[in-house]
C-alpha cells in the first residue's frame, strides 16, 4: 500500500545519527574509497602510542579476544576488499589483498604475540595502499610488487615443503638404522 500523497518519505525516516555510517553511505563513487579509508583508520591507525610513531587500531585490540575478535576485525576488513572489487581492481591484486587479510587473521590467532604482530603487519593499511596505488595509475608498480609477493610466497612454500621432505628422509633413515641395529643386537641378522 503506497503512502498517502501528503506524507514525504524523507519526513518519515529518522535522521542519521551514526557519523561513521553516514560517511560510508555518502560516497557513491568507488574511486573515493570512503569505506576503505574510514575502516583502515579505525582498524589500523586509530590510537597513537605515546612517545612513538606507531599507531594502533581496533584490529590488534580485538585480537586479544580469542577467535571472536579476529573474526570481527577480519569481517570489517572484508569491506575494504569489497570496495576494491567495486572499483574494478584486477584479480591478481585482489588475491594479494586477500592473502594480506588471511595472514593478519592467522597472526591474530597466536596467543599474545598475534595482536602485537598485527600492530606492525597492518593488513588493512597494506590493502588500502595497494588499492590507491592501482587507482593512481601505478599499475606497473603494483604488478611488480604483486609478482614479487607471489614469488616470495612460492619460495616460502617450496622451503617449507623441502624442510618437510628433508625431515621425513632423516627420520626414515634414523628409524631404519635403529631398526637394523636392534635386529642385529637381538641376533636376527
Amino acid at each position: 500500500m503506497p503512502p498517502p500523497p501528503d506524507i514525504k518519505v524523507d519526513q518519515v525516516l529518522p535522521p542519521q545519527i551514526n557519523l561513521i555510517a553516514a560517511k560510508l553511505a555518502a560516497s557513491k563513487n568507488p574511486v573515493d574509497n570512503a569505506a576503505a579509508r574510514i575502516l583502515t583508520r579505525y582498524l589500523d591507525e586509530l590510537i597513537p602510542l605515546p612517545g612513538t610513531r606507531v599507531r594502533i587500531g581496533l584490529d590488534p585490540i580485538l585480537a586479544f579476544i580469542p577467535a571472536i575478535g579476529d573474526t570481527v576485525a577480519s569481517g570489517a576488513g572484508v569491506i575494504i576488499l569489497l570496495d576494491a572489487l567495486r572499483s574494478g581492481i584486477p584479480i591478481h591484486v585482489f588475491l594479494r589483498m586477500s592473502i594480506n587479510m588471511g595472514l593478519n587473521f592467522l597472526l591474530g590467532l597466536i596467543p599474545a604475540a598475534g595482536p602485537v604482530a598485527s600492530i606492525f603487519f597492518k593488513s588493512n593499511s597494506r590493502n588500502l595502499k595497494l588499492l590507491l596505488a592501482w587507482q593512481a595509475g601505478h599499475q606497473a608498480k603494483v604488478r611488480r610488487s604483486t609478482f614479487h609477493f607471489y614469488l616470495g610466497i612460492f619460495i616460502l612454500i617450496a622451503l617449507v615443503l623441502s624442510l618437510i621432505l628433508i625431515a621425513w628422509a632423516f627420520y626414515t633413515w634414523l628409524f631404519y638404522t635403529a631398526a637394523q641395529t636392534l635386529l642385529h643386537a637381538l641376533g636376527f641378522r
